[in-house]
């Protein structure tokens, strides 16, 4: 996290949500200076390097280029959709029980949403997303919603859920 911290300084990147899996990672990133393929490339880069110093590692951790998807954050949905879908990876991927809690996955920005803004890194934009969910304020009560919305998205996605698909998720006309 000190690495896509580090990143988001560079780059003045806002990350909306994040999540760590054991073979992937999953970062939706607001780029206002347009600036992803630089800022990937330095993530990316420096993050695997510092991970082989530490294990004494020479390998490559990722294969293949990054996957990015274009998503319409106009407050239509979209945003909120993509969101969801990264949360509720875990859960998913087997890593969260049924009887545990969606915010017990420590390696997901989920965990923050449902903190106090000052226990949060500064790079983690919440407002957006809350707002999609029509939650106007990072209060108490507000994450307290956003809480139990979540659980009953993840307890009805059990019988399937949303896959991302294609280079860009919005409106027709947000594609045009």
């Amino acid at each position: 996290m000190e690495t896509v911290s580090e990143a988001c300084e560079k780059t003045d990147w806002q990350i909306h949500a994040w999540c760590l899996m054991r073979n992937h990672f999953h970062l939706v990133t607001e780029t206002p200076r347009a600036n992803l393929v630089d800022g990937m490339q330095w993530l990316l880069g420096v993050y695997t390097n510092r991970f082989n110093h530490r294990q004494k590692e020479f390998d490559h951790l990722f294969s293949g280029r990054y996957k990015a998807l274009i998503v319409d954050g106009s407050g239509n949905g979209y945003l909120k959709a993509v969101c969801d879908y990264v949360h509720l990876n875990p859960v998913r991927a087997g890593l969260v029980g049924t009887e545990q809690s969606l915010q017990t996955y420590p390696w997901s920005s989920y965990p923050l949403y449902l903190q106090e803004p000052a226990g949060r890194p500064a790079w983690l934009r919440v407002d957006r997303l809350l707002g999609e969910w029509g939650i106007p304020k990072d209060s108490p009560a507000g994450r307290e919603q956003f809480a139990g919305r979540m659980e009953a998205r993840r307890r009805a996605e059990d019988s399937g859920g949303y896959e991302p698909e294609g280079w860009c998720l919005g409106s027709e006309e947000f594609r045009q």
